[in-house]
């Protein structure tokens, strides 16, 4: 399991990057392989406004689907149109393949995620 430094986890298993305010929200590895091969990937509305613990999207694999929620709040601004021609990419890299952007609202928010390490620590209670 690849848990990339410098990246806010929340415990439903979601990655927030920073990028001059806004913020990059992804699935994690454990995510990814604990779905198994995605086949469809529902994405957000751009322009809605989001609290943290709403639902952002679904993930669907073979095996389930899942809801992915926004571990901050926050207005959406841009969805990755690609995952809804190729969900799999999610599968080739969680990392580098988001799936909103949020304008953030609150700063103080990302004090409730967990960084690296601490992901790591509550992934490995979980198995």
């Amino acid at each position: 399991m690849k848990v990339p430094e410098g990246l806010y986890y929340s415990k439903e298993h979601e990655w927030v990057r920073v990028v001059d305010g806004r913020a990059f929200i992804g699935i994690t590895d454990y995510a990814q392989e604990s779905l198994g091969e995605i086949v469809f990937v529902e994405l957000p509305e751009v322009g809605s406004m989001l609290d943290a613990g709403d639902v952002l999207g679904v993930v669907e694999s073979v095996k389930a689907a899942s809801d992915v929620y926004a571990p901050i709040a926050g207005k959406v601004v841009e969805v990755n149109e690609a995952l809804a021609d190729d969900p799999a990419l999610l599968n080739n890299d969680p990392y580098e393949n988001w799936l909103a952007v949020l304008e953030i609202t609150d700063d103080s928010m990302l004090e409730d995620l967990m960084d690296a390490s601490g992901y790591e620590a509550f992934c490995a209670e979980e198995e």
